[in-house]
């Protein structure tokens, strides 16, 4: 078994000593704030052991990383019926994009792009009574840390200054894939996206991905192994906007990003691993842990490839 602390201690070490570049997501104007040379790194294997380094204690906002949690409690109670309504396509476009949309008739190409969490939303507001707290019950049983919640001021900031995103899921409304009113699923999403984490949650949130659908206690099952399957698959091909190919490249991990500065990663029956440095690159992923998985994944040979 590869020594982990080392290597990410290493790892970590050797990327604090070069320049980091890219700039924080200053549109939103809370997240402005955060300190940009932050750099984060937890890493849990489905032995139920845990690593860290750096700041991987501190919380941050998980921002577009919560589109897979959305997803997978919607395909839970769906299957397969979910794909009526969003695609499992890499769209190569950016994540707020409205571009191909109407070309589409309102079917977003994947779930990961903005459009698609939107309709997302729409769905899991239809199938939970209170969706907000279905998502915080998931977390918490799924990490066993009562602490986990939305951060309202960040919610806020979002709301205030979301103008792509109340075009997009008004440009839905109108091509008939939005149910509820484009406000109710606009804050629903905005509000998720909110929710603060470290990086020992979220990778412990992610050992799902790694270890069939289900914690290792076994006392929270969310997906069947096939589900998990998809999902890896959709975290594959559509986690990373249009660098998605690029990730799959120089990584080789099922894997998320958000705009808070987080990614998170699987190598199923073996690991999930969450980092998190706030600057990102033109593709709105994060560039030092962009470098670190690449990086992580070249020493310890450990890939799906």
């Amino acid at each position: 078994m590869s020594d982990y602390q080392k290597i990410i201690e290493h790892i970590h070490d050797d990327l604090l000593r070069r320049k980091s570049y890219g700039e924080v997501a200053s549109y939103i104007p809370e997240l402005a704030h955060v300190d940009a040379e932050k750099l984060g790194v937890s890493l849990a294997t489905v032995n139920g052991d845990y690593f860290g380094v750096g700041d991987w204690q501190d919380q941050f906002s998980i921002q577009s990383i919560v589109k897979v949690l959305l997803l997978s409690m919607a395909y839970t109670k769906l299957g397969g019926q979910l794909w009526q309504r969003v695609g499992v396509e890499p769209s190569g476009t950016p994540f707020n994009s409205l571009g191909t949309l109407e070309h589409d008739k309102g079917i977003p190409r994947n779930p990961f792009s903005n459009a698609g969490a939107l309709v997302i939303s729409d769905i899991l507001l239809d199938l939970y009574d209170d969706p907000r707290q279905a998502m915080l019950d998931l977390l918490k049983n799924i990490t066993g840390d009562k602490s986990i919640g939305f951060d309202p001021i960040i919610a806020a900031s979002e709301k205030a200054h979301g103008y792509r995103n109340v075009a997009l899921v008004n440009f839905l409304k109108s091509l008939g894939n939005i149910n509820n009113d484009e406000e109710v699923v606009f804050n629903l999403y905005l509000d998720c996206c909110s929710i603060s984490m470290n990086c020992l949650q979220l990778a412990r949130t992610f050992m799902l991905f790694a270890n069939h659908g289900q914690t290792l206690d076994g006392k929270t099952h969310l997906l069947n192994p096939s589900q998990t399957k998809r999902m890896n698959a959709i975290m594959l091909t559509c986690g990373f906007y249009d660098e998605a190919g690029d990730f799959a490249y120089k990584v080789g991990l099922p894997g998320k990003s958000g705009v808070g500065g987080g990614i998170v990663a699987v190598l199923p029956q073996h690991f999930s691993v969450a980092v998190w440095s706030p600057r990102l690159n033109e593709k709105g992923n994060s560039y030092r842990g962009l470098k670190f998985l690449e990086q992580f994944t070249t020493e310890t040979e450990q890939s799906i490839f």
